[in-house]
């Protein structure tokens, strides 16, 4: 009999909660069978049976958060006695075999009427939430949701902290339940019950109201909530990074009036969408040809050592449901910019689906977070230990510039480097921007490196 345990996705993740059980007690294995999917401090994933069997015994529920190494279940032959849970272990370093695809898991049966039939079948109590109050769905659960029209906000979420999860909206969408009307008066959502700590027990003929914390002012203040992993992750590490590493900032504007013409005439070229390129796949075959020129902004500070790369991994900061994640693309120096184009492509979709593996972000030598599609003209990032340096990118804005003593109507781009101040100083920074600016500013060059 083997036990499946908890596994470490990375060396920040310490617990992992499962989601739920893609096989059940009884059911036959075979290795690399997916037969749960569980959620990490950076994504959801499937993990795999490393060997054939039956599955004899499930020792944590859906839902359940436990640190990494903690058995889960049991694999062996039919018959075997159920074993006792075992404690964390020193298995939790051995990585378990995942599969990063969007998990499709079947959907629940149709509930049955108290005679016996399944033909039956009865709108489902709305589950209705107060003004200002907010569910969680991922982006596949939004996407169903949207195409079948459901209205996510009254649907009840069986997921960590009430999350709406598919299992939740796929009854609505096969016709095992039909959504009630909404009823005016507000309650408490089965979200802000699972995340509030704070809901004060009512009369089963009152609506439960969920109790509010005073604020300092004496007032009644919001409605308690945990964070997301990823959110908790990112606060966790950001706090890291700002406290130990001593930052400094250095900005430039750059001209892109030549890298317009050039993303423009290369994109008119290409009938493949996922080939066409971006402001930002520029941008990253830019910096990576820079850090060529300045190895020392591709290294990694970690205690007291400083560790070279010859690879340049550029990680790409991507906006997903519940906080942020940075997938890299590998050896961007020597890809071309098309190349980086549909990598870069891919590796954003499958992180807002869910879809991302492991390896996909745990690495990376420099990062690049990029607001200019926001319109944000300006700003500055926090580093992404142990790397040693993060290029923020601002938005192209028309600004008034002066060419051959006539003021006319340019393009402009404000970049931003933040640097540990352990490894580099602002000579080198300067230098490296002024590079970057050199790349986007004459794009050909990107063409032919």
């Amino acid at each position: 009999m083997s036990t499946v345990i908890m596994p470490k996705m990375g060396d920040g993740m310490e617990e992992g909660t499962l989601l739920r059980w893609l096989k059940g007690v009884g059911d036959e294995i075979e290795a690399g069978d997916p037969i749960a999917e569980i959620e990490t401090d950076k994504v959801t994933l499937e993990i795999e049976a490393a060997e054939g069997g039956v599955l004899t015994q499930t020792l944590i529920g859906e839902g359940e958060t436990v640190p990494i190494g903690t058995a889960i279940a049991t694999i062996g032959a039919e018959g075997d006695a159920p074993v006792e849970a075992a404690a964390p272990s020193a298995a939790a370093h051995i990585e378990a075999p995942v599969t990063a695809a969007p998990v499709t898991a079947a959907a629940p049966p149709a509930p049955v009427a108290a005679n016996g039939s399944a033909d039956v079948v009865a709108p489902t109590p709305a589950v209705v939430r107060g003004a200002g109050e907010k569910w969680r769905a991922s982006p596949l659960v939004k996407r169903l949701a949207a195409e079948h029209g459901l209205d996510l906000q009254t649907i009840a979420g069986s997921g960590p902290g009430g999350r709406i999860v598919k299992d939740d909206v796929m009854p609505f969408i096969t016709g095992g339940r039909q959504q009630a009307a909404v009823s005016s008066q507000p309650v408490v959502s089965q979200e802000s019950a699972a995340d509030s700590k704070q809901v004060a027990p009512t009369p089963a003929a009152s609506a439960p109201v969920a109790a509010q914390a005073p604020s300092a002012s004496g007032r009644p203040g919001g409605v308690a909530r945990d964070l997301s992993k990823i959110r908790r992750t990112t606060g966790k590490r950001m706090t890291e990074s700002k406290q130990a590493i001593p930052h400094f900032y250095v900005t430039s504007e750059v001209d892109m009036e030549a890298a317009m013409a050039f993303r423009s005439q290369v994109n008119a070229q290409l009938t493949d969408d996922a080939s066409k390129v971006s402001f930002n796949d520029l941008v990253i075959k830019a910096a990576a040809l820079a850090l060529r020129e300045f190895p020392n902004l591709n290294a990694s500070m970690e205690g007291e050592t400083l560790y070279d790369h010859a690879n340049v991994d550029i990680n790409i900061a991507v906006a997903i449901d519940g906080g942020l994640i940075a997938p890299f693309v590998p050896d961007a120096d020597q890809k071309s910019v098309g190349a980086i184009a549909r990598m870069a492509k891919d590796l954003i979709t499958r992180a807002r689906t869910g879809g991302l593996f492991p390896a996909e972000y745990q690495g990376g030598t420099f990062t690049i977070s990029n607001l200019g599609m926001y319109d944000v003209e300006e700003f500055v990032a926090i580093i992404n230990p142990p790397q040693a340096a993060i290029l923020a990118v601002g938005s192209i804005t028309e600004t008034p510039v002066v060419r051959d003593g006539a003021v006319v109507v340019g393009h402009q781009m404000k970049i931003a480097l933040s640097v540990d101040h352990r490894v580099s100083d602002g000579a080198e920074a300067a230098k490296f921007l002024i590079a970057v600016k050199k790349y986007l500013q004459n794009p050909m060059l990107l063409a032919l490196s």
